[in-house]
């Protein structure tokens, strides 16, 4: 796992030493992805950066990786793991082509010199990679199928920006931090748009897309979307397969030359990943490390609500036992939670406010402590959004309602993100109308097979709008608070096999029990506690201790102390001044202390990256 950069310019030198500082500047922003190894690579008109999380063959994985040919040099810049690279490596040896490492990078490298940027379609994996094709002048950037790796690129009048993360992309003076209204309107609205990357000029190479980048311009390829078949297997059958790939996926994901883990949070989807990871490395007599996030207190003095009924703790302690895992809790006090500190490390993983509060600094500071341990872990991320396991799948407005489903009763749990907003801004911004506009964007290509019931077809819409909007902000999420620890972290259920086959499974089927993730859960029912397979969804824990909120509220009356803050310009000083009132604590949840943590995440934003921030 790694992080890249490049820069693609058809009208100067890069490799002037101007130029070449630049250029590893750019590289620079991406050493938390890459704590190992660094290194650079320069032609003419083309410069690649790297940073290296050694993961596959620790010596023999350096990047950037070139080959000569006689036409011109071919080099990579290469994010992620492909899962599949010996049985590549075994095909192209058979076309005639000679490896020096036992890296998985090598093997797309080859990959590429063999069937062009084809070679995407053959790859199973999460990846982002670049490559200068030197024999034709041109940059290949190629994301995987469901967004597991992030990409960006900045087109420039002469060529391209390129890197893992916006940092990499604006640490190149070429590129103006700027945000607009419809910057804004992404950061406010959780639709995730596909493309789109919040900072003005900026683009996200979409999931299952090749950008290619020469002397003519910029082409876009789609060469993967989740595409509507019809099903034929029986239930019995659809729990064999979706068994079956399981096993294939966690076996594969498995493979490492460092110390790896899973991470357990005792619910349906990290359970059956312990489970089927213990199972295999046991077969070598080797246990499987786990870690859970709890905190102070949570376990004893837990109060069920409308989203979680149960603390996580002991159901992670039940599959710890069962599975024989050498387990770990990571237990967080509140200060820590609410730490000024730790909020603006989240911040700049993510590059945007664009965080969930506590429920994001508690996920660094889990893959903070892991990392200290191991460097790769296996989770359970993405498994609610292909099986089904969110209550909007259950729910008949949800269902009903031609909406962004995580929407419907997204204010009623979290309060509004936007509620903080000046008047005027939240004017400016038509929210509404940008999210219907999205909405029916995102469900206007969604085929419907012949003969499809109206449910079965408006559930087919719930299903694909998960897969590939709302799934992407969890992945981002995730890939940003582990990468900025230089921790990996492996989704076994964005495999696109799994993907594909589970989404063309009616939703009878999906639900055929009446409960959630019903497939899933009968597939791994043999390896499961019997508490883990009759428990109900539980999302990711929040902290319920009032002195998180209390801390949240010291820090925004000291923001309130700063009275030309630049927040003001967006934020509405008197309602953030109620909420900070020490005689009015915010509830433990709800859109006091949303409203809070937002402003500070926000506020934190503009004072590390100082962007323009356009209103007109």
């Amino acid at each position: 796992m790694c992080g890249i950069a490049g820069w693609v310019s058809y009208d100067r030198d890069l490799r002037a030493s101007e130029e070449a500082a630049t250029l590893d500047a750019m590289a620079e922003t991406m050493a938390c992805r890459g704590p190992d190894d660094r290194g650079t690579w320069t032609d003419a008109h083309a410069g690649l950066g790297h940073r290296r999380l050694a993961i596959i063959d620790l010596p023999g994985g350096r990047q950037p990786m070139s080959v000569s040919t006689s036409e011109g040099d071919v080099a990579l810049v290469y994010s992620g793991e492909a899962y599949n690279f010996t049985e590549l490596r075994g095909e192209l040896t058979g076309r005639g082509h000679r490896f020096t490492t036992d890296s998985d990078t090598e093997v797309v490298l080859h990959g590429y010199l063999e069937w062009g940027e084809a070679v995407a379609e053959r790859i199973n994996g999460m990846y982002a990679f670049a490559v200068w094709d030197g024999r034709h002048d041109k940059l290949v950037m190629i994301r995987d199928r469901m967004g597991v790796k992030p990409f960006y690129y900045w087109p420039t009048p002469d060529g391209v920006l390129f890197g893992s993360e916006p940092k990499a992309i604006l640490a190149n003076p070429l590129a103006r931090p700027r945000v607009t209204l419809d910057g804004l309107r992404e950061l406010f609205s959780l639709v995730k748009t596909p493309g789109h990357a919040v900072w003005d000029g900026m683009r996200e190479v979409e999931p299952g897309t090749v950008v290619t980048v020469d002397r003519d311009g910029l082409r876009r390829r789609v060469y993967w979307r989740l595409e509507t078949r019809a099903h034929h297997d029986d239930r019995d059958t659809t729990i064999t397969t979706v068994r079956s790939l399981l096993d294939d996926i966690v076996g594969r994901q498995l493979v490492s030359d460092v110390p790896r883990c899973v991470l357990l949070s005792g619910g349906l989807d990290s359970s059956a990943v312990t489970a089927l990871a213990a199972r295999r490395l046991a077969e070598s007599g080797e246990k499987v490390r786990t870690f859970a996030v709890d905190f102070v207190g949570r376990t004893e003095n837990f109060v069920a609500d409308a989203l979680r009924t149960t603390p996580d703790t002991p159901f992670v302690h039940d599959v710890a036992r069962q599975a024989g895992t050498l387990h770990r809790d990571i237990v967080l006090d509140p200060d820590t939670l609410a730490d000024p500190d730790v909020r603006a490390r989240v911040i700049r993983a993510r590059d945007l406010p664009m965080g969930l509060g506590d429920m994001d600094s508690s996920l660094y500071l889990l893959f903070r402590a892991i990392r200290e341990h191991s460097t790769v872990a296996l989770s359970g991320e993405s498994a609610d959004e292909v099986f089904g396991g969110y209550l909007q799948f259950f729910d008949e407005e949800a269902r009903r309602t031609d909406a962004f489903p995580w929407l419907v009763h997204y204010s009623e749990h979290f309060g509004e993100d936007a509620d903080m907003l000046r008047d005027d801004v939240h004017q400016a911004l038509r929210l509404r109308s940008y999210i219907r506009d999205s909405y029916e964007t995102a469900v206007a290509g969604i085929e419907r097979l012949n003969g499809e019931s109206d449910f079965e077809y408006r559930m087919r819409r719930i299903c694909h709008l998960h897969l590939t909007r709302f799934v992407r902000v969890l992945l981002d999420r995730k890939d940003r608070a582990s990468m900025a620890v230089g921790l990996e972290v492996r989704v076994p259920f964005c495999d696109h096999r799994l993907v594909e086959y589970v989404y063309n499974t009616p939703w009878a089927l999906k639900s055929f029990d009446g409960r959630e993730k019903s497939l899933l859960r009968e597939a791994v029912a043999d390896v499961l506690p019997r508490s883990v397979y009759e428990r109900t969804k539980s999302p990711y824990p929040s902290t319920q201790d009032p002195k998180y909120a209390v801390a949240l509220q010291e820090h925004a009356r000291d923001l309130l102390a700063q009275p030309d803050h630049r927040v003001f310009e967006l934020i509405d000083r008197d309602r953030l001044s109620k909420a900070a009132d020490e005689h009015t604590a915010p509830q433990v949840t709800g859109a006091s202390r949303r409203g809070l943590e937002r402003t500070l995440d926000l506020a934190t934003w503009l004072d590390m990256y100082r962007p323009e921030v356009d209103l007109s």
